[in-house]
Order: structure tokens, then sequence, then C-alpha cells
């Protein structure tokens, strides 16, 4: 994308240490030139290949996509939770955490691929993975023991019904007064006859069918005092504990999330008592219901996450903020919605088109331009 409109070379590196072998090619004048020629010559095949499976594609409109929509069985609707409401989680015990990590994600931190623990057994990155864990298990220890990081979090449960493609949050039970409303997008990729395009608010009971749904948010954080451990490494000139000490606060606000929803799914909400999984089978995602966040691919749309955190109050019980940009801070936080129903899934909104995105900045009280912006990636014009 950025190639046809910079005279220069424009070279993508997927990591740093590819990159010593890139500038030794710009910099050597005599295969400068026929280097950045390859370069182009590839880019422009790939973006040739791009646009035609573009073009490939079709596309229904959202009237189709919403008339073909999926229902849940309102026979299987969970049970009211067990507050209504906000719950906040002041400096919840590390220790708890720890059984809750998905170490996999952290070995990518570093550019190893392969999947824990498999991958200490990898003849080319084992040993180096290996050592690499027992370094992270010496600082986790050092973390948890000396209190160094603070895990703060809410959690909270509404009264919900879906309208069209938006979900409906209540004040109280008797569901009289509007509270906020989340928006959701809808599938509109062309589907085989009979299989449903997918929205979020699929998954929460339709308001004219009446039964009463609940809907229900959370925003934790591990990353209190991670600006103060990275910068006493910093000032220690260590760079590898400070790279560490950011990665394991990220796995720490994945178990806390992880953790959360074990305790929403058994507890708070208890639509799933007597559930027993292991960690393998959390990390599968075996459990009833699904918690998608905005910004990933069933919710793209980061905006909403500026509603989650109103209802949350997440800056006030959480110690969370959002950045201009939407980024959360601290940066190892997790935020999203919880949906109960066992037929809720999780997946992907690809492309949509722009029919879609009128009616969603309409919904939104948003200008089209503004709608575009945000969803950009998944535009299909």
């Amino acid at each position: 994308k950025v190639a046809p409109h910079y005279s220069g070379a424009a070279i993508h590196v997927l990591d740093a240490s590819r990159s010593v072998t890139v500038c030794s090619n710009l910099m050597n004048k005599d295969t400068r030139d026929s280097y950045i020629q390859g370069i182009k010559d590839e880019y422009a095949k790939a973006r040739e290949a791009h646009a035609n499976k573009k073009s490939d594609k079709r596309f229904v409109s959202i009237e189709e996509a919403r008339e073909q929509k999926f229902r849940i069985d309102l026979d299987k609707v969970a049970p009211a939770p067990t507050f209504l409401g906000t719950k906040v989680f002041e400096s919840f015990p590390l220790e708890e955490l720890l059984p809750y990590i998905d170490w996999t994600p952290f070995f990518h931190t570093w550019e190893l691929r392969g999947s824990y623990p498999k991958i200490f057994d990898d003849k080319f990155v084992g040993e180096e993975a290996k050592k690499l864990f027992n370094d992270a298990q010496a600082l986790m220890r050092k973390i948890v023991d000396e209190k160094l990081l603070r895990a703060d979090g809410v959690i909270g449960f509404w009264p919900a019904n879906s309208v069209g493609d938006d979900i409906e949050i209540y004040t109280d039970d008797t569901r009289q007064h509007l509270l906020t409303r989340i928006h959701t997008l809808r599938q509109q990729n062309e589907k085989v006859k009979g299989e449903p395009y997918y929205a979020l608010s699929d998954f929460i009971a339709p308001k004219d069918g009446g039964v009463a749904d609940y809907w229900g948010g959370f925003a934790v954080t591990a990353g209190l005092g991670c600006d103060e451990l990275v910068a006493e490494f910093e000032r220690d000139h260590d760079d590898y504990n400070s790279i560490m000490a950011k990665a394991l606060a990220d796995r720490l606000a994945e178990a806390f999330a992880e953790k959360m929803h074990e305790l929403v799914r058994k507890e708070y909400w208890g639509y799933a008592k007597t559930e027993a999984l292991s960690n393998t089978d959390l990390i599968k995602e075996e459990y009833q219901g699904i918690r998608p966040a905005p910004g990933y691919p069933a919710c793209p749309d980061h905006t909403e996450k500026t509603t989650l955190f109103e209802i949350l109050k997440a800056e006030q019980n959480a110690h969370m903020h959002l950045t201009e940009s939407l980024a959360m801070t601290p940066a190892a936080s997790v935020s999203g919605f919880y949906f109960s129903h066992p037929q809720s899934r999780y997946f992907g909104l690809n492309k949509i088109s722009k029919d879609q995105i009128e009616d969603y900045a309409v919904r939104k009280n948003m200008s089209v331009d503004t709608a575009e912006r945000w969803l950009g990636p998944n535009l299909n014009y």
C-alpha cells in the first residue's frame, strides 16, 4: 500500500533480525538498484494478487444478511447473574493467576515459534526457549513475592435484549430505562443458503421475543507498577529484563481475564457452576459463553470500548484509561464483553459493504467518514 505513494524504497521487514541484510543490500552500490527493483516487482505482483482475490469475493446487502441472521434457542438463555451492576477487584492475588497463564504467546514475543511446552523439544529453539522460560520464572517469582505489579479489575452485569444489530442495556430488571447500547456489526461475505450471517447481537435474546436476557462486561489490568519496574531495569541498562517485565505483565493480564471469566461462569453469573476444565481446556475455549473484545475480529470497532469503559467506570474502578487512539493503559490490560448463551461463538466479521457502514454510522450517531476511518481494514470498497 505504501510503496506506490513513495518515491524511495518501501520495504517490509518482518522482524529486526532481518533488517541487517536489507540495509546491507540498500547500502551496496553494486546491488542497490537491482535489489530495489526486485522488491518493487514483488510488491506489484502482491498488490495484483490481492486485488484479484478481493474482486472474487461476493457480498450480500445488509438487509439480506439480517434476514439470514443466527437465531439462538430461547429455551437455553442463561439465568440472571447473582448481582447487577459492577463488582470491583483491587490488588487481586497474583499467585492465583499463575495457573491460568498461557505461555505460548510469551515465546512469540521473543520471536520463538512453537507451542508451550512442546517448544522445549524443538531441535532449533528448544534450548533457547528453556533458558528464556527459566529466566521468566525467576522474574515472575520476584514480581509475585515482592508485589512489584498490581492487578485491579472490574466486572459488571446488566439486563439486556437485542434490537436488530444493537444490544440494549437497561438500568434494572424493569427494563423500562435504557442505560446504553452496544452496537454490533454483521457479516456480509456471501454464504451458502441456510448458513447464518453472524453479529454479536444474535447471541442476546431479542426484545420482541419476550425472554429476559443479560449481558456483561469486564476490564482488568496487571500492569499497575509495570512502568516503574521497567524504568528501574532501564536505569541499569538491562534491556533484557525490561522486555521480560512487559511480557510477564501481559501474561498476567491475560491470565486475570481468564480467571475472572471462570469466576463469572461458575460463581458471579453462575450459568456453569459444575464446570471443571483444565488450563489446556481454557486455552482452547471449551467453556460455555464468549468474551469478545472491541478491536478484535467479531467486533473490530474500537470506539465501542468507550461505552464499555463508561458503563464499568473502568478509570475509577480499575485505574485503566483509554488513549486518543483508544489503546488501553496500562498496556498490560484486557477488556471485553460477556455473552453466556451456549450457542454464542467467536467469528470474524471480515469485509463489509458501504450500506452497512452508512447504517452503522446512523446508529452510532457518527459521520460515515468517521465510521470508515475506524473500520478501514474491514471495508470492501
